[in-house]
Formats: C-alpha cells, sequence, structure tokens
C-alpha cells in the first residue's frame, strides 16, 4: 500500500479500550497516511469524530492530564432516567476542548454509529452537530441515558455495529484499515493470578452489575466484529487486545494510547507498510 493512497478508518466499541485509537491514529500520521474518512461505534466514534475536528492532540493533552478524580467528577447521576448516567458533564468537558462543529462542516469525511431501539436497526448520522452524534454513539444501555437525535432515542453503535466497516465503505478511500477491539489478550487464560492489571481485566469475576453488564456487552460485540472482518474483510486489520483494561478505567489514557501506538506499528511492519 502507497502511503500516499487515501485510507479510511474504521474504528471499533470497546469503552476505554478505544482510546487506544488515538495512539493508532498518531501513527497512520506519522507514517504519511492520508485519512480522508473515519466511521466509528461508540468509543470509536469519540475518537473518530475527534480527529474529523483536527483536534485530537488537544484531547490527547486532555486525557494525559486527567486522574482516576478528574474523570469520576464528571459522572453526573441519571436520576430515575433509563441509564444511570446522564453524559452532560462529560460531553461538556469534551467540547471545550473540542468545541461545538457540524459533521458535514469537518475537514474529514466522518460517520457516527448508533442504534435505534425501536426500528431495531443502524443509524448512520453524517450530518448536524457533532456532539449529538457522539454522545447517541456511546450511549451504552443501562449506563449512559440515550440521546435524541432527530426525534430518534438512539444508543450505543456498538450493540449492531462494533467494527462499523460498512459505514465505511462509502468513502471514496482507495484502502481501507480497520481498529478491532477484541484482539487475544496480553495473557493467556489460565496464567496465574498475580500478573498485572491485563490479567485482572479477563480473569477475575464481574466486581459488579456495571461490570458484568460491560462484559456482557463486549462478548456479544467480539463475535458481531468476527463476522463482520470474516464478511467483510479489510486491507489492514490494527488488533488490540481485549484485555488491556476495563472498559471504565478513563483514567489509563496515556497508557492505552501508548498500547494503539505500539499495536498500530506492530501491524504496520507486519504487513510492510
Amino acid at each position: 500500500m502507497s502511503t500516499r493512497e487515501p485510507v479510511a478508518l474504521a474504528l471499533g466499541a470497546g469503552g476505554a479500550r478505544g482510546l487506544t485509537q488515538i495512539g493508532v491514529i498518531e501513527v497512520l500520521e506519522e507514517r504519511g497516511f492520508p485519512i480522508v474518512a473515519i466511521s466509528g461505534a461508540s468509543s470509536g466514534a469519540l475518537v473518530g469524530g475527534i480527529h474529523a475536528a483536527g483536534r485530537l492532540r488537544e484531547f490527547d493533552d486532555r486525557l494525559r492530564a486527567m486522574s482516576r478524580r478528574d474523570f469520576v467528577r464528571l459522572l453526573d447521576p441519571g436520576f430515575r432516567r433509563a441509564g444511570l448516567i446522564a453524559g452532560t458533564r462529560m460531553v461538556e468537558a469534551m467540547r471545550e476542548v473540542v468545541g461545538d462543529p457540524r459533521i458535514e462542516d469537518l475537514p474529514i469525511q466522518f460517520t457516527a454509529v448508533a442504534v435505534d431501539l425501536q426500528r431495531q436497526r443502524e443509524v448512520w448520522i453524517q450530518d448536524g452537530l457533532l456532539w449529538d452524534a457522539l454522545r447517541a454513539s456511546f450511549a451504552i444501555p443501562g449506563v449512559f441515558t440515550p440521546h435524541v437525535v432527530n426525534g430518534r432515542a438512539l444508543v450505543d453503535g456498538g450493540l449492531l455495529a462494533p467494527l462499523p466497516i460498512a459505514a465505511t465503505r462509502l468513502s471514496d478511500a482507495t484502502r481501507l484499515i480497520a481498529v478491532d477491539m477484541h484482539g487475544w489478550p496480553t495473557q493467556p487464560p489460565g496464567t496465574p493470578a498475580g500478573h498485572g492489571e491485563a490479567q485482572r481485566a479477563t480473569d477475575a469475576a464481574p466486581s459488579g452489575l456495571i461490570e458484568l453488564m460491560a462484559r456482557s456487552l463486549d462478548t456479544m460485540q467480539a463475535q458481531i466484529s468476527r463476522v463482520q472482518l470474516a464478511l467483510d474483510p479489510p486491507e489492514l486489520v490494527i488488533r488490540i487486545p481485549r484485555d488491556v483494561c476495563l472498559f471504565y478505567e478513563f483514567w489509563r489514557a496515556a497508557e492505552l494510547i501508548d498500547i494503539g501506538r505500539h499495536q498500530a506499528t506492530r501491524a504496520l511492519d507486519e504487513a510492510g507498510y
């Protein structure tokens, strides 16, 4: 693949694991890949939308500066609504860094994938306010309240399209690169306890309702992603180990971004790019 050929990115859903995709994008740009289109689901939409807006470096800096306490302060309760977290504080904090652009005005073609539960189908959001699209795309059922866009209550795109390859195929890009959030774990199953954070993320029993919901959703998404990759294989897949963090550990951003850089570098080197 010539680095002068335009590429499109399909960025996967994966909670905090999705922050590794910041590092992936950084490596692709450093190697001269012109990214002309991005589709993303859930945290993949968050990273992709911010990059399409040209503010990924600022977002990277903000995340690296946040502590666990800073992140917890952004979690506003949903108060009897259909979700534990309203998500308003989190969006406002990120809007301060990124601004509030419209998708159709972004310098890179962008599609946020969400799910309409009433109609039981994917929704590809390609216009309107960026933060409306992103908030809908990462609305994990039961965790974040659904978000209304154009009169429809939308939830996390990862329910039906955890790796939104089809949405990315609409672009004029020559090549498609997908980032799969369900790569082989860094610690093989059955590794004795005491081998770090990664081991806790896969072998330990869920510690509460939220983690149980997240692990169940992740299992479903892994299977759907495998089917999507088999039916419509991209030119290159960059795989993130599924055990690099728990889904809510966004305060580990610096570590996760570096993991994304490592995985992207290895995949590109192995493919001769």
